[in-house]
């Protein structure tokens, strides 16, 4: 790939002005989680906490902590962020490492995914995958030269991501460990490297994550469940019934947000994973197809953006970021509506939670600093 193009000169070929539509799609998205938190949360929370704001005021408070770092980051020239590539790479492999440590992890649906910080807790792998996007980008970029040749371009990033995924993996969290491997895959792409490589690599990728399906037998049942989630529809399949059923209950235009029943203690953490769910049944088809069209908008400007960078590494950078996001969103959607097996993963900026919404935000908000330095 010739990549002479976009290597022009950064003050030719920057814009004042960041991509506002993707700004305005991320406030949109954002204001709609917040209102759907608040809906599909406030029984739940009265029941466990005595407050039915609980959950709405802690998602406020990250949503105002993730928009002062999204805004950071749109004024902050992206270029600046190499210096924190290696820096951020090795500190999110030791808060990976930390998550095992007893009485700093924390233990939760099976998975320890969590790191203790006393006032709240933080979810490691939503920063890794960030860190591992920005290693990438600013070393296949170093490397462009070298990319053609296997130990010189390609190894060090493929045992750095190794690493990564291993201890996420470990958690176990294996729709992240997807996530990662594809994003890696695509920036390898993106960056030039020889196809024969890539199709190696996939020859790898490919067994591998079929032994991870086949090693846990909680993974073989979710496929089963996937197939015909009324073989067990009191236990396993419970809760992708109760998201079809949250769907097929919410018609056209749905019964009316704060009106629905799903939520009311049948939909499995419906402030979280099966947020979409409560969309459907309370704002109807037309609610769910406005927030995939948003979120296609969202992605798509975020792949102008990368294409029409000034370098390679704004081109690399972009690129992993709105893949990350994309992924994010896709397997959630697909999962919570039965196209694929469940995979536990939140909704960028509707699910519950304050590490994927701040870190999501922080995405956004690189991805506008790129876009305000696009080839005009």
């Amino acid at each position: 790939m010739d990549w002479k193009p976009f290597l022009m000169d950064h003050a030719a070929a920057e814009t004042e002005r960041p991509d506002i539509l993707m700004l305005v799609i991320t406030l949109i998205l954002v204001t709609i989680g917040t209102a759907m938190i608040y809906s599909s949360s406030s029984i739940l929370a009265l029941e466990r906490f005595k407050d039915a704001q609980f959950f709405l005021k802690k998602q406020v408070f990250f949503v105002v902590i993730g928009m002062g770092a999204m805004m950071l980051m749109t004024k902050l020239d992206y270029h600046r962020l190499k210096k924190w590539a290696y820096p951020g790479i090795f500190f999110s492999i030791i808060l990976l490492l930390l998550i095992f440590v007893p009485h700093l992890g924390i233990r939760a649906g099976g998975a320890r995914r969590w790191l203790n910080l006393v006032f709240f807790s933080f979810q490691v792998t939503e920063l890794a995958k960030v860190c591992i996007v920005l290693f990438l980008a600013h070393f296949l970029t170093r490397k462009a030269n070298y990319l053609k040749t296997f130990s010189r371009g390609i190894l060090i990033p493929l045992l750095v991501t190794f690493v990564i995924i291993v201890l996420i993996a470990l958690q176990p969290d294996f729709g992240a460990t997807v996530i990662i491997a594809m994003i890696l895959m695509l920036m390898l792409f993106l960056a030039g490297c020889r196809i024969t490589h890539l199709a190696g690599l996939t020859a790898l990728l490919i067994p591998a994550a079929v032994w991870m399906i086949m090693f846990k037998s909680y993974r073989i049942d979710r496929l089963k469940v996937f197939l015909n989630p009324w073989n067990d529809p009191d236990n396993k399949g419970f809760q992708i019934i109760q998201s079809l059923l949250s769907f097929g209950a919410g018609g056209a235009f749905g019964v009316g947000v704060g009106d629905g029943m799903q939520k009311l203690f049948y939909l499995p953490e419906p402030h979280t994973d099966f947020i979409l769910s409560v969309i459907a049944e309370e704002a109807g088809f037309v609610g769910v197809a406005v927030v995939i069209f948003l979120f296609t908008t969202l992605v798509i400007r975020g792949f102008m953006v990368a294409f029409r960078a000034p370098d390679l590494f704004g081109t690399l950078l972009a690129a992993g970021l709105t893949m990350l996001l994309a992924m994010g969103v896709f397997i959630n959607i697909a999962g919570v509506m039965g196209l694929i097996p469940l995979k536990g993963l939140t909704l960028p900026f509707l699910s519950y939670g304050g590490t994927s919404l701040v870190m999501s935000l922080v995405a956004v908000g690189i991805l506008l600093n790129i876009s305000s330095r696009v080839r005009t």
